[in-house]
């Protein structure tokens, strides 16, 4: 702590110049807690501004007063100043389509233990909404096809600390399902569309399905969910030379469709080598064609989001390979079997299901939850071509 730095800074905080100091302050409290990652400290800063008098004034302690407040909803952060307000959380590594980049040869179970309970489930999800997780987006595997799934949206729904809760799926049996993913309280959905050739995307997924997807991306349009984007995961020579057919979607829908890169897993090594592409191909052919990148909100995805005058839709471009990819990361991830992940492609989780067993063990599970976020890095290694311990992407929900 820099106790000149702060002298300076807050023995200038007065009646007269309340509002001018207010964003140095913020600034200085941004760096005692969320820099120096020390989120339980808070009563010892608040003593410590008590302590030198920077509640001498009715107006400079409510702006103290409210900072704390701020803070205290924000504990979840790391050593290098990044915070996490989203949460990833799998409900199931099972997924019962085959696609060529992720399960080519489908959904093969491993190891004895089971999937988390819809009890456990909600148990994690409020020590994550109490720490400051503000969005839960329910990930596989396949989300919809636990039996339970829309039990599980609908109490995470009534919690009041999440602002959002959104879902990422293949579309299976979508038109006939969206609506009950509405009514659960999902108003944010992910579709995975890789093709908008049929025969394309029946070689890629396994199941020759475009049209049943496609119709319930339009079933979730007339519903009206806040949100609706489309996943392709991008694959040269299969579905970058189609750009046109991809911006033709959008341009009459209000929809967000993002290209992601083919990434490294530890079972890939091959398919990556053949059919990886860098995103920076397609954001140049959409720099070319006038379409302009959109600024990225607090508790956005990673995607490098694109819009055009005359398109409704957007695209967006997720590219981990590019520089500072890691720099604005914003969430955590959470398995299926209890699971925390710093990172998607980090050395394994970190379980944390002993502490799922009973609702009195939440104070100790936002502990522990705290304690693993000293050890988050500042980056992936897939530059060096490690991918870390993630057999696939379904394993821990992508």
């Amino acid at each position: 702590m820099n106790d000149k730095y702060l002298y300076v800074t807050l023995y200038k905080f007065d009646l007269g110049q309340v509002h001018l100091e207010m964003s140095l302050l913020i600034l200085t409290l941004y760096y005692l807690i969320i820099i120096n990652s020390e989120p339980l400290s808070l009563n010892l800063y608040k003593a410590w501004f008590s302590g030198r008098g920077c509640f001498g004034n009715e107006a400079a302690s409510r702006i103290l007063e409210r900072s704390f407040i701020l803070l205290e909803k924000y504990k979840l952060s790391d050593a290098f100043g990044r915070r996490f307000p989203y949460l990833r959380l799998s409900v199931t590594d099972v997924c019962n389509f085959r696609c060529t980049y992720c399960l080519p040869d489908g959904y093969k179970k491993t190891g004895c233990d089971t999937f988390l309970s819809a009890d456990e489930i909600l148990r994690a999800v409020k020590a994550f909404a109490n720490l400051g997780v503000q969005k839960i987006r329910l990930t596989g595997g396949e989300p919809t096809v636990r039996p339970d799934f829309l039990e599980i949206a609908s109490r995470i729904n009534e919690l009041e600390e999440i602002q959002t809760l959104a879902l990422t799926t293949n579309g299976y049996k979508l038109p006939e399902r969206a609506e009950s993913f509405y009514n659960a309280g999902i108003r944010n959905i992910n579709i995975s569309i890789d093709s908008l050739d049929s025969d394309v995307f029946k070689s890629i997924t396994g199941h020759d399905r475009l049209k049943e997807v496609l119709d319930g991306v339009q079933a979730c349009q007339d519903i009206g969910f806040d949100k609706i984007k489309i996943n392709t995961v991008l694959l040269k020579g299969v579905n970058d030379v189609c750009l046109s057919q991809f911006l033709d979607l959008v341009k009459s829908k209000n929809i967000s469709l993002r290209f992601i890169e083919l990434m490294q897993t530890l079972t890939n090594l091959d398919y990556y080598n053949k059919y990886h592409l860098s995103g920076e191909v397609i954001k140049k052919q959409l720099l070319d064609m006038n379409w302009s990148e959109i600024e990225r909100s607090f508790d956005a995805g990673p995607a490098q989001e694109f819009s055009h005058p005359e398109s409704q839709g957007n695209i967006g471009l997720i590219m981990p390979y590019s520089k500072d990819f890691c720099k604005t990361c914003n969430r955590l991830r959470f398995s299926a079997k209890g699971g925390l992940h710093l990172c998607l492609f980090g050395e394994g989780g970190h379980s944390l299901r002993h502490l799922l067993q009973d609702d009195n063990q939440q104070e100790e599970l936002e502990n522990a939850i705290l304690e693993l976020m000293h050890f988050k890095k500042s980056s992936h290694f897939l530059h060096d071509g490690n991918s870390g311990q993630t057999p696939h992407l379904a394993s821990i929900g992508g």
